[in-house]
């Protein structure tokens, strides 16, 4: 349990630097990574990836919004979707705090070998719900 914690502290200290200099919470990542991932998410998808309620997601949005940092518009068939794209600067924090993140998991990977890591990956997925696995394959699989 103190490597799960003590990782995971130093894993999202990579990002906080860079969030906090943007005035921006953990929240806002999660939602800039999943933007990043999958351009043209509806907020609905957003909302069940996240596992939030609306009205967090809303204030996360607007917020990013306002910084000019995600932008919607609606859905082609259904107008009432409002699809969320990341602007350029937008990309360009999600990059920074990405690579942040790459950094410090590649050097650990290194660290620990392939057979480490395929052994970590099966015990992160094994923590997860089958819902949850299932709903990430799902977003794999989408493209």
């Amino acid at each position: 349990m103190e490597l799960l914690y003590f990782g995971n502290s130093h894993l999202t200290r990579a990002i906080d630097q860079g969030l906090a200099k943007q005035g921006l919470g953990r929240a806002h990542h999660r939602a800039l990574y999943w933007i990043a991932r999958k351009p043209d998410m509806t907020v609905s998808d957003l909302l069940q990836v996240l596992a939030i309620t609306k009205q967090s997601l809303g204030r996360v949005l607007n917020e990013l919004a306002e910084r000019g940092m995600v932008e919607t518009r609606p859905g082609e068939r259904d107008r009432r979707q409002r699809l969320l794209r990341l602007t350029e600067s937008g990309q360009a924090l999600e990059t920074e705090l990405f690579d942040a993140l790459r950094t410090r998991l590649s050097k650990a990977y290194a660290e620990a070998g392939q057979a480490a890591v395929g052994g970590f990956w099966a015990v992160l997925e094994g923590l997860m719900p089958d819902e949850e696995r299932a709903r990430i394959a799902m977003l794999h699989a989408q493209g």
